[in-house]
């Protein structure tokens, strides 16, 4: 069953598309689609393991059963009923339709369109089972349903619990940035881990964390676990083995770094060390309380990288041109930096003082933020090796 090709598709953030794309054949899988908010591609059962325990900026991974046309909900049932589920779903199975979503649809009701096609994956199952009932007291197979113009793609979700769930992120501070949207925007920008890194508003640490797990080439799925484990049938035990030996063999925390997370809430910063602490990079990072106008740092050629306050609230909206003047002052003081900040805060660039020099519409969840982006003079080769030189008497 291994050699056979299954299509899969990753979710990811509107407008992240092309960094996810890039991991996806970093890790040497093809792709056969992009479109807005996912990336389809082709792999073999190791590729399940390999996407769910190494990709850093997708939800999930969703094996694709079919896309079928269906206007009408007769349609739609028979057009379910015809799809060969054996082939996933063993008679033991606990399947049902997830969620449904619709986009310019004739079809739009998500409960509708989630109980016509259980019925006719039961109605397929008897047939090919011969049975009348299904215990459903066996593996999970919760299924995915998007219609987009009468025509659904459907998949079975083979992670689970949302891949942003690395596991570390015990405590939370309000409104934090997920860990995939967090990987994606660090990946958007040139940093490398021999770079210095400050998060000035690190919250519960998330970009610092996963800052510091891409530097120690940590894969962001090792410590977790996946509902395909269970698909004993479809993905073999011995490719989620593979997987994260392969994760454990690439660790590597012998590495110098400068990543700094700042926040002025003393509770955040309990937060983001215990996280840092469960995510296994403690040692890479150094936390502190200390405002952002007392941001400061000895070397050149640094990164600021941060989701600062957007002030959804009434009172912190009043508060935010002060902050943003302080955020441009701190940055005008250091020696060629480079600052990504992603924010809904639409006067942030005239509060900071300057004009971003690219700046990219995210979809957060429901909100609409611009990944602002204040870029600093590339480093000469030279004043790199300067650099380097310098790193290893320290």
């Amino acid at each position: 069953m291994s050699t056979e090709k299954f299509e899969l598709i990753a979710p990811c953030h509107f407008g992240l598309e092309a960094v996810l794309k890039r991991e996806i054949l970093d890790l040497g899988y093809e792709i056969s689609k992009v479109e807005d908010g996912k990336v389809t591609f082709l792999a073999d059962a190791q590729g399940i393991a390999d996407a769910n325990v190494f990709l850093r900026t997708t939800e999930r991974i969703l094996l694709k059963v079919a896309e079928v046309k269906a206007e009408t909900f007769d349609e739609l049932f028979e057009a379910t009923k015809a799809l060969p589920w054996e082939r996933y779903i063993p008679q033991d199975g606990k399947f049902w339709v997830a969620k449904a979503n619709s986009v310019k649809s004739k079809l739009f009701s998500p409960s509708d369109i989630q109980s016509i096609m259980k019925k006719a994956i039961v109605e397929r199952l008897k047939g090919v089972y011969n049975v009348s009932w299904f215990p459903e007291d066996g593996a999970s197979f919760p299924i995915r349903v998007a219609f987009m113009k009468d025509v659904a793609t459907i998949g079975i979700d083979t992670s689970g619990v949302s891949l942003h769930k690395r596991g570390y992120r015990q405590m939370t501070v309000k409104a934090p940035i997920t860990e995939t949207l967090a990987s994606a925007l660090i990946m958007l920008t040139p940093w490398k881990k021999d770079r210095s890194l400050v998060d000035p508003f690190c919250g519960s640490g998330t970009f610092p964390i996963e800052a510091a797990m891409m530097a120690a080439d940590m894969a962001p799925g090792m410590n977790r676990s996946f509902l395909a484990e269970d698909w004993k049938h479809v993905v073999p035990r011995r490719c989620w083995y593979n997987a994260v030996e392969e994760a454990q063999d690439r660790v590597n925390l012998k590495i110098e770094t400068d990543i700094q997370g700042y926040d002025i809430d003393a509770e955040a910063l309990k937060a983001a060390r215990a996280n840092a602490k469960m995510a296994g990079v403690d040692s890479l990072i150094h936390f502190q309380q200390r405002p952002v106008k007392e941001l400061h740092h000895p070397k050149p050629y640094g990164f600021i990288i941060t989701n600062p306050p957007y002030g959804e609230r009434l009172e912190e909206k009043a508060a935010l041109p002060q902050l943003y003047r302080e955020i441009g002052e701190s940055y005008r003081g250091l020696d060629k930096w480079s600052m990504y900040l992603i924010t809904s805060y639409d006067k942030a660039e005239n509060d900071i003082g300057r004009k971003a020099d690219k700046n990219r519409k995210i979809y957060n969840g429901m909100l609409k933020t611009y990944f602002y982006q204040f870029l600093g003079p590339k480093p000469s080769k030279r004043s790199q090796s300067q650099e380097k030189k310098e790193g290893t008497i320290s």
